[in-house]
């Protein structure tokens, strides 16, 4: 699975993004998706996911509720709309994805196969 992500950029805090990230190759339908962020000199720190079976959600509780992942299976694509941005929120964010994802590890990025190259995220105040 390739995967390509694409929507990031610069906003204001408050300000709302929508990031995608479209998968080429094998089934997209069998994989449990998620996001990942990664901030300067920070490690990689697990956002959202979504199971590919139950379509259950998971998140980062720190993030308050303000972001959202759904996934479009007949587009091949997986979302992370982000709402009341903050500059905290200033990270490259990473779709990935894991043919075998078990609850206990969603937040390790060991636990996923395939990565997207990234899409940098900056907020100002």
């Amino acid at each position: 699975v390739q995967l390509q992500a694409s929507g990031g950029g610069s906003a204001q805090a408050g300000d709302s993004l929508g990031l995608s990230c479209t998968a080429s190759g094998r089934t997209f339908a069998g994989y449990s998706l998620a996001w990942f962020r990664q901030a300067p000199g920070k490690e990689r720190e697990f956002v959202a996911a979504m199971f590919r079976n139950t379509g259950r959600t998971y998140y980062e509780t720190s993030l308050g509720g303000r972001f959202t992942i759904s996934r479009d299976n007949n587009k091949n694509t997986v979302y992370l709309q982000m709402n009341n941005l903050k500059p905290e929120d200033t990270a490259v964010y990473y779709c990935s994805a894991s043919g075998s994802l078990i609850l206990s590890t969603i937040r390790s990025p060991r636990a996923y196969d395939y990565w997207g190259q990234g899409t940098q995220v900056t907020v100002s105040s």
